[in-house]
């Protein structure tokens, strides 16, 4: 059974694409049976141009992707979630919609990044920054892909994310 996991980030154009890019890549590498989605609450309509470059530099298909609302996932043909992946302060500091997982109310969890979009300087800085935030996503992510996502409970699953987040 695919583990569905939402990842969500206010505007949905830089970190939350990063991780959904990342996540289906590696899952697909990997052999794991785990698809990414991502959204957020007030998308921007647009994905940062820089998030996708440094994810096609990375070998990441970014076919199909766009910036959405996290309520495309609260539909009742949304798939349903086993995990909601916080990016941004922001957005986990937000009331989140009612995510059906299938079993219930999936796993959430906050995984936070500095926004790379914020990043000053040369066009190499801000390219840097968004590399370096791919990065420390992808390093999360291989984390959380070798658990084994189909046995665990949800108090283990809530546990063994929120100390991915510690690393």
């Amino acid at each position: 059974m695919t583990t569905n996991i939402l990842i969500l980030c206010t505007h949905n154009s830089a970190r939350s694409v990063l991780a959904e890019g990342m996540l289906n890549h590696l899952a697909r590498q990997m052999g794991k049976d785990v698809k990414a989605f991502s959204a957020g609450s007030s998308p921007s309509g647009r994905l940062n141009p820089l998030a996708l470059e440094v994810l096609h530099k990375a070998g990441v298909d970014t076919t199909g992707y766009s910036s959405k609302n996290w309520d495309v996932f609260t539909t009742p043909d949304a798939p349903p979630l086993s995990i909601v992946i916080t990016v941004c302060d922001s957005a986990a500091a937000e009331a989140c919609p009612v995510f059906f997982g299938g079993n219930g109310q999936p796993v959430k969890v906050h995984w936070g990044y500095p926004d790379p979009s914020l990043a000053v300087g040369s066009p190499e800085d801000k390219q840097r920054a968004f590399e370096l935030t791919r990065q420390a996503i992808a390093y999360r992510l291989l984390q959380l892909l070798q658990l084994p996502l189909g046995t665990l409970g949800k108090p283990e699953l809530q546990a063994a994310l929120a100390a991915i987040a510690l690393s």
